[in-house]
């Protein structure tokens, strides 16, 4: 998800913080942790997984989905926020939802049906990794090569306790355990947007790679591949570009894997369906 576009900036000291333990669950992985392919095709269908009339070497896909045959496979885990089907459940889990000045659950305005989680204390880290920590590991069971956590943002967009307040070091805490629990199943983990965090989700909280949404729109690419070099899977949409697609991948800041898909992510049978990547 795309943060809204004003943006805080948070120091390396912040977001270092003091790190939660990792949920385990069960015996680790031997599988080596790897990044994804810097070339060959690459798609995002969080909307609807789908086989790519041409061959592609990354996909990116939803947890509930199977991974793609021959292709790295990111897993798609939104770790910071619900899943508006799943809202029941985590009502069931009050204490782990924010909360804004009159003690109710805090709802993304973005996205109806989504819950935001509160990480600002350990026992709420423990609970979140509860329930998220076995979607993570069935990624790896799956046979999932990466995961994206989603939402890491939050503490970006919700930062005053009138509307709810994301405590900093608490997401970067829980972000730091999701990252150790899919490391020792064999899972790269890719930073999700958030620009704010520079070299520290690579030193401090250990990403490999970055799922970078509307960089070019935001004029933030090079932030992220001063970061991770080549490992940037980067989507542009079609409804926010800022110059013709041609031009953004004559851009020297794009990343390697650049490509344009419509907002829905939808498959190849839908009128709205549009996929196009930059040249090698």
């Amino acid at each position: 998800m795309r943060a809204s576009p004003w943006l805080c900036v948070i120091s390396l000291a912040v977001v270092a913080g003091c790190q939660a333990p990792p949920l385990g669950s069960g015996a680790s992985s031997s599988r080596e942790v790897a990044p994804p392919p810097t070339s060959g095709g690459f798609d995002y269908q969080l909307g609807a997984a789908y086989q790519p009339a041409t061959p592609v070497s990354v996909v990116v896909r939803d947890s509930t989905a199977p991974p793609l045959d021959g292709a790295y496979t990111v897993c798609y885990v939104n770790g910071f926020q619900t899943q508006p089907e799943d809202s029941e459940r985590w009502l069931d889990r009050p204490e782990l939802l924010l909360r804004d000045s009159d003690g109710d659950p805090v709802v993304d305005p973005d996205w109806p049906g989504e819950y935001v989680l509160d990480p600002s204390t350990p026992s709420r880290r423990e609970g979140i990794l509860e329930v998220v920590g076995p979607v993570i590991t069935g990624c790896a069971e799956d046979g999932f090569d990466a995961v994206e956590i989603d939402n890491l943002d939050t503490y970006v967009r919700f930062t005053d306790t009138t509307r709810g307040r994301v405590d900093p070091r608490g997401a970067v805490d829980l972000a730091t355990s999701y990252v150790e629990l899919a490391n020792e199943h064999g899972l790269a983990v890719g930073q999700k947007n958030t620009v704010e965090l520079g070299d520290a989700g690579r030193d401090e909280i250990g990403f490999t790679f970055a799922v970078v949404e509307e960089c070019a729109a935001h004029d933030e690419c090079d932030r992220f591949t001063e970061v991770y070099g080549d490992h940037v899977l980067q989507v542009e949409y079609t409804d926010d570009l800022p110059e013709p697609f041609p031009q953004v991948c004559s851009s020297t800041t794009r990343a390697p894997l650049t490509i344009l898909r419509d907002r829905g992510l939808t498959a190849p049978d839908d009128e709205e369906y549009t996929w196009e990547q930059c040249p090698d």
